[in-house]
């Protein structure tokens, strides 16, 4: 990939005892950091809901908190496509041997999903790319930007059992939603703005808050609330990377020059829509093929970048395959998309069980689909994901200690572990750290996985009595 890219995951948590919820998360992340067993916690209050203690950084260059009731996980940042997909999966390994480790496995389940069917409520997958800020963004770049991000839900999107009624159609917050189908996405029906500033109330398809967490004179961040929590890696391999090549052509000015009618009407109206027909308003007036579309993103992709690199050319081809497949017959997909694999396994179920789309069971296997525990979830079993995407369970247990090398959360996590052998006060986030007695070390370019200023720092700890550990490596360049 051509940028650095990270991702925010909420889990869902199944329990049959509901006073029980609280406690047991809480657990989960305590044991986590208990005497530094994966990160550092939190030392300081970092918000008005991130009191000290609420959570903190991990070794391995993410982080891992407490937020509204959720435990929610972030990638390190990413600079390879794989390395997303290693370090997704490396925080649903974490929750689950915090589970067994404390012997809480018969009591909850950790889940990758979006919607509480009990209270309506969601929970989110944020995606963060980080966008060069000199990209031209003209008006018709941005509409164009909002078209791809709307349409990609064909093939990003992890589908749902029911409805909810959107929130300017709300009214009473326990009326129900129309039960008796599915859908593609399970974000749609919350998503009521294409841009917008705050992400909880009035949530956007783009959060539109100017918070880099880099050098604001170089780059920006784009934050992403309405993309699915994805259980097949060839799904969320496909949004995080075809998401970046659309974000190369936006800095190179060359994407189609689309723009929708409506974004937020189209996502919700395509996500109602399982059997197609896929056709969306254009702003001219007139209706489209919402996959030709997406063809025109792939091909001028291809025009652009096919031979930078080998990681390019396998998602380009991939991402070529899909869009056939999805033309041409979708449960060819199954296993490789989040939406048609769920739909195709509800359907066999329906029909073995003789229910309708309307029964309460569906829900239950919906959620079932999303269990983080290899042995019980659903979407896991029926994955087939592609040879060159393909990563051993092994390095996916190293990424829940061991950093990224080529993003700067090499430096973040070299630090901490030279932090955690003296006890200090410290203060650590994604572009800065700091030390009870020294000046801070900013980390302001997150392509940079050694600098002097890195190396200095180091030094000063090292020169105040803080070692590193015999057996730890260092940073090349510390």
């Amino acid at each position: 990939m051509n940028r650095i890219v990270g991702l925010e995951t909420e889990y869902g948590c199944l329990t049959s005892d509901f006073p029980g919820t609280p406690s047991a998360i809480t657990r989960v992340r305590d044991w986590i950091f208990k005497d530094n067993r994966f990160g550092l916690i939190d030392v300081h209050q970092r918000d008005w809901d991130e009191p000290a203690g609420n959570g903190g950084f991990l070794f391995n260059g993410g982080r891992c908190y407490i937020d509204m009731g959720h435990l929610e996980y972030c990638t390190p940042e990413c600079m390879n496509l794989l390395d997303v997909h290693r370090y997704d999966a490396a925080g649903d390994a974490l929750l689950l041997q915090a589970v067994k480790a404390i012997r809480l496995e018969r009591e909850i389940q950790f889940i990758r999903n979006n919607i509480d069917h009990y209270s309506g409520a969601t929970f989110g997958c944020h995606e963060n790319y980080l966008v060069r800020r000199a990209a031209p963004l003209t008006e018709a770049n941005k509409n164009s930007l909002l078209a791809f991000l709307t349409l990609r839900m064909l093939y990003i999107s992890a589908g749902r059992v029911g409805a909810t009624l959107a929130a300017e159609a709300r009214g009473e917050l326990t009326r129900p939603g129309q039960e008796n189908l599915f859908q593609i996405s399970q974000r749609a029906d919350y998503i009521n703005n294409d841009l917008f500033e705050w992400v909880q109330f009035n949530r956007a398809i783009i959060n539109t808050r100017d918070e880099p967490l880099a050098d604001a004179r170089k780059y920006r961040r784009l934050h992403l609330l309405h993309g699915d929590s994805n259980v097949l890696p060839a799904s969320l391999l496909l949004k995080v990377g075809t998401t970046s090549l659309v974000l190369d052509l936006l800095e190179l000015n060359c994407l189609p020059k689309t723009a929708l009618a409506d974004t937020v009407a189209a996502f919700r109206h395509l996500s109602h829509q399982p059997d197609g027909p896929w056709l969306v308003r254009l702003a001219g007036g007139h209706c489209a093929d919402a996959l030709q579309l997406l063809s025109q993103y792939q091909q001028a992709a291809c025009a652009e970048l096919r031979g930078r690199d080998p990681e390019t050319d396998t998602l380009l081809t991939i991402w070529g395959e899909v869009l056939a497949a999805l033309a041409a017959e979708p449960e060819s997909l199954v296993g490789q998309v989040d939406w048609i694999t769920k739909r195709w396994l509800l359907r066999q179920f329906c029909e073995h069980e003789d229910i309708p789309w309307s029964h309460p069971w569906l829900k239950s296997q919906d959620l079932e689909y999303h269990q983080i525990d290899p042995a019980r979830s659903l979407g896991l079993a029926l994955a087939r994901t592609p040879s060159a995407w393909e990563i051993p369970g092994k390095e996916i247990a190293q990424a829940a200690s061991t950093a990224p090398a080529n993003t700067r959360a090499a430096i973040r996590s070299q630090a901490m572990r030279l932090l955690q052998q003296e006890d200090r006060a410290y203060y650590i986030d994604w572009e800065i750290i700091g030390a009870e007695g020294g000046a801070s070390l900013h980390l302001l370019n997150p392509f940079e996985a050694e600098s002097r200023e890195a190396e200095s720092w180091v030094q000063f700890l090292t020169d105040c009595g803080i070692r590193l550990p015999r057996r730890a490596k260092a940073v090349t360049g510390l």
